[in-house]
């Protein structure tokens, strides 16, 4: 089984309605992704210095025999959503990228 990451950089449409932002994407939208059979994990970070990119960063984990078949799932899924009304229009996509494990994760000392 191949393990991949998916990632979706992003800002919020209205600066001003950041919180009910992040609300929706933590409490709605990550959890609506990981219905998606083969999405193992989701994770959201904060960029502190965004300037020319994403404020947020969305990562999902995937573990997948057959990648393309996933993310025709994944797209079906999205679409399902949207349509049901449980996308925001708050959220612009920026950029992200699909990466597949070539080294799997090394440990750090723990002082």
């Amino acid at each position: 089984m191949e393990k991949w990451l998916l990632t979706v950089e992003s800002n919020c449409a209205d600066p001003s309605k950041e919180k009910e932002f992040n609300k929706w994407y933590d409490t709605v939208h990550l959890p609506d992704i990981l219905e998606t059979p083969g999405f193992v994990r989701a994770m959201r970070y904060e960029n502190t210095n965004p300037e020319g990119q994403g404020k947020f960063i969305a990562m999902y984990e995937i573990e997948s025999d057959d990648i393309a078949q996933t993310l025709a799932v994944f797209t079906e899924n999205v679409n399902k959503k949207t349509a049901q009304g449980r996308m925001s229009d708050l959220v612009i996509a920026v950029g992200g990228g699909l990466y597949r494990l070539i080294k799997p994760p090394l440990k750090g000392k723990k002082k």
